[in-house]
């Protein structure tokens, strides 16, 4: 072979050296990034469970309150009274289905909303106002998986079915003899509630917290979280009220037939005068008790966050 063949051996040679090791380096490069990733995402997940976890054991209490006033219509102090007969035993009677499905549903609130921005932000062009706001949806729709626990919290809360179940395991077994679909009662409401809320809670968070007075500290970091997710929580309670008050009286009821959200909506709003106040009653509670509830879910699922 001459020295110019030879020469032209070499040059390949280390072209093709120079490509194999910038090939690695690359797909080094994406592994690093997928996991780097999909720890991000982890923490989101794990961060929202244990906001959830700390929210539950603190409101749980006045949930139940406002349960009673979205079921029968009563006024605060009569749903107290009504607890109070039950004693103190049955207070916190009925917390394991929502432990169960809040601390999974923030979980998956949390993780998705991260996990489809991600993707849509990676796979489409359109704004990023856009793909949150249909990465927020999509987290919500997904959440609706969960509706059974939902649905066995509803039962368990109602003072009518004591006698039929005293535990969460005896109201799935109650529910299964209907079939699958009776596990689903009430699932159209809470698509409604859960696509649209997620969108202006992920939507709003960012610029509400911008109007606060500047954080210079970890606790003024806090109040501030704190003050966002209770403004936030409190107002969309308060605006979705009416569709959590149909959701309750449809899994209320166990067996029967399915009537649409739109029969529900009439029949309540006939059995309350025709009066828009009388649809938001327990209404006041429930925002009390948000801007409470997402006071601690927002905070706690921020200072988490800055921890892991």
């Amino acid at each position: 072979m001459n020295k110019s063949g030879r020469r032209t051996e070499i040059y390949y040679s280390k072209k093709n050296s120079m490509m194999d090791s910038e090939g690695s380096a690359s797909k080094n490069s994406k592994e690093y990034l997928s996991n780097d990733i999909t720890a991000t995402s982890g923490k989101h997940y794990l961060c929202g469970y244990c906001a959830a976890f700390t929210n539950i054991a603190v409101t749980f209490p006045i949930q139940k309150v406002l349960f009673r006033q979205q079921l029968y219509g009563l006024k605060t102090k009569d749903a107290v009274h009504q607890l109070q007969k039950d004693g103190i035993r049955n207070l916190y009677r009925g917390i394991l289905p929502p432990l169960m499905q809040k601390t999974t549903t923030l979980a998956l609130m949390f993780g998705l909303y991260e996990d489809f921005s991600s993707l849509l932000h990676s796979h489409t062009s359109a704004p990023e106002l856009l793909t949150r706001s249909m990465a927020a949806v999509l987290a919500g729709t997904t959440e609706a998986i969960l509706t059974p626990f939902e649905r066995v919290q509803t039962l368990l809360q109602d003072y009518k079915h004591h006698d039929k179940f005293t535990n969460t395991y005896q109201a799935f077994k109650v529910l299964k003899v209907y079939g699958m679909r009776e596990y689903y009662r009430g699932l159209v409401p809470i698509l409604l509630r859960n696509g649209p809320s997620n969108a202006l809670f992920f939507g709003l968070r960012g610029p509400i917290k911008q109007c606060l007075p500047e954080a210079t500290s970890y606790s003024a970091h806090l109040v501030n979280d704190f003050i966002c997710g209770g403004l936030l929580g409190a107002m969309l309670g308060f605006l979705f009220f009416p569709v959590n008050v149909v959701k309750t009286r449809m899994q209320a009821q166990i067996g029967g037939e399915f009537q649409s959200f739109s029969k529900v909506f009439v029949k309540i709003w006939l059995e309350r005068d025709r009066k828009l106040i009388h649809l938001f009653r327990g209404a006041h509670l429930n925002y009390h008790r948000s801007v409470l509830s997402w006071g601690i879910i927002n905070a706690t699922y921020e200072f988490l966050l800055k921890l892991l």
